[in-house]
């Protein structure tokens, strides 16, 4: 009986463990500001964005979020969606070299777009929020979009997400930017994205995958899954010597 007992207990031991395991990469995987859309973003069109943001601080909240748009793609159409409890601005810079748009030369363009909560609002520990932007035209000259982003806590400290995107085959920076990535234009694409009620998984969806957050994703749920056939396999052999002999 207490062999039985022994073994079952390093079964729970090594299914909790597994557990850990696999909730600790999901947290490693869902721990980046990101950008998603709910459809591809094709070069020259229009698209909704969002910006997922967690909390990534068990003691100070989310109080103000930060979105640089690129100046070398100035984008002539920006425009945000109201976001309860939370106001937001956004500032026009002057262009270098006004660009066109539906016939029309625009001077200026959005640079900055800045959230920030209202009195008694913020992003709680252990929960996220979502900012949506429609954007265009999208650049034709590149498949990237880089988004830096800065988050502030309630405590003072601020987390600049600036990271470039990393080389094929290298590690993710610690503090990787938002990345919109942008697919080639299949014809007029001119309209504007049909906007999407919930995106799934963590910021990522056609247009902005995070490569490395569904690989850590899927090793977690190997891990999980190795774990639960070695604690079955610990039972079974539980069984079988607790038997008796005939």
């Amino acid at each position: 009986m207490s062999k039985n007992r022994s073994a079952l207990a390093k079964a729970s031991a090594v299914l909790a463990t597994a557990g850990f395991l696999a909730l600790g990469t999901a947290g490693v995987a869902s721990a980046h500001v990101t950008a998603s859309t709910p459809a591809p973003a094709k070069q020259g069109g229009y698209s909704k964005v969002t910006l997922r943001v967690p909390n990534e601080r068990p003691d100070a909240g989310t109080v103000k979020l930060e979105l640089t748009l690129p100046a070398e793609h100035p984008l002539a159409s920006v425009s945000t969606k109201p976001v309860p409890g939370w106001k937001v601005e956004a500032v026009k810079e002057k262009l270098a070299n006004p660009v066109e748009n539906h016939g029309r030369q625009v001077t200026e363009a959005v640079r900055t777009v800045i959230w920030t909560a209202e009195p008694g609002n913020r992003i709680e520990p252990g929960q996220f929020n979502e900012f949506d932007l429609s954007i265009g035209p999208l650049p034709d000259s590149t498949e990237q979009l880089v988004l830096p982003t800065k988050q502030t806590y309630d405590s003072g400290e601020v987390v600049d997400w600036n990271a470039p995107p990393p080389a094929e085959g290298a590690d993710e920076p610690e503090r990787p930017a938002p990345v919109l990535n942008l697919v080639a234009s299949g014809g007029d694409d001119h309209g504007a994205a049909a906007p999407s009620a919930e995106e799934g998984g963590h910021a990522t969806a056609a247009g902005a995958t995070d490569g490395t957050a569904r690989w850590l994703g899927g090793a977690g749920l190997a891990v999980g899954a190795l774990g639960l056939g070695l604690g079955a396999g610990a039972v079974l052999r539980s069984r079988r010597a607790g038997k008796p002999t005939a």
